[in-house]
């Protein structure tokens, strides 16, 4: 594991669970980038920007979690009942559209992307994600979704459960106060008057729940890139996250060249 900002960190890791390895990196023609980290550390924005940049799909996962969540609390479901969340799971249809800016995300074919962002929705899916079957289901769907590669998979376990053997691998972080005070500043939540404190100590609750659940907590993969994005500004870590996944692609065409040669 290395803490740098400009080092390429490639190759597979271990699977904390959730079922076997997938095994198709060798078959992909285009790399999967996973970008792992706790909330809030702009994990989003960082995989729409390397999308855009070298023309792949940016599969936004921890939406799929947002989209279940919307969907227990509309059904009023307890979020610690795991198997009525999967009775929940089986009878909906989550899907991603990548769109320029982001993902449409759509809930039993409703548009919800804007819905999911709210923070009594962030909340739930943080206390739906602690479940392992359910995760189990989720990794299913979200490893379906960049089996073909070219896409960039954000969320908090990409590189350790869904794609143990992504060629790139990030792990996006930042201190709390840090990270809340970048989303007070950006004025959310938007729908309440927040104080910063408040969304640090919320930060913090849900780091402690994502680190020290069972199933696939949240850490970096021991191939990872770590990205420490505390002192440094946004054009920074784009720019240091472009330069690992360049260096990557550079070095698998180098590699493809000589396969070619011999």
């Amino acid at each position: 594991m290395r803490r740098t900002s400009v080092e390429n960190g490639t190759g597979a890791g271990a699977a904390a669970g959730a079922g076997e390895e997938p095994k198709a990196a060798a078959r992909r023609a285009r790399p999967v980038i996973a970008i792992d980290g706790p909330a809030g550390a702009g994990k989003s924005t960082l995989a729409a920007h390397l999308a855009r940049r070298f023309g792949f799909l940016n599969l936004e996962t921890g939406a799929m979690y947002r989209a279940l969540a919307l969907k227990a609390i509309e059904n009023d479901l307890s979020f610690d009942e795991e198997h009525e969340l999967l009775e929940l799971a089986g009878d909906t249809r989550i899907a991603l559209q990548p769109q320029m800016e982001g993902n449409l995300v759509l809930l039993d074919d409703v548009d919800v992307s804007r819905r999911v962002r709210d923070t009594d929705v962030t909340a739930a899916a943080s206390r739906v994600s602690v479940h392992p079957k359910l995760r189990q289901w989720m990794v299913e769907q979200q490893r379906t979704l960049g089996a073909k590669g070219g896409v960039v998979m954000e969320g908090r376990d990409i590189g350790t459960v869904v794609f143990p053997d992504a060629e790139v691998k990030i792990f996006l972080d930042a201190a709390p106060e840090v990270r809340g005070n970048r989303r007070y500043r950006q004025g959310v939540p938007a729908q309440a008057a927040v104080t910063e404190e408040a969304i640090i100590e919320e930060l913090k609750e849900r780091d402690a729940r994502d680190r020290n659940r069972t199933e696939s907590p949240l850490r970096a993969a021991e191939d990872a890139v770590i990205l420490d994005s505390t002192t440094m500004s946004l054009e920074q870590v784009l720019a240091a996250a472009e330069e690992i996944v360049r260096t990557h692609l550079e070095a698998g065409s180098r590699a493809q060249g000589s396969v070619s040669r011999a």
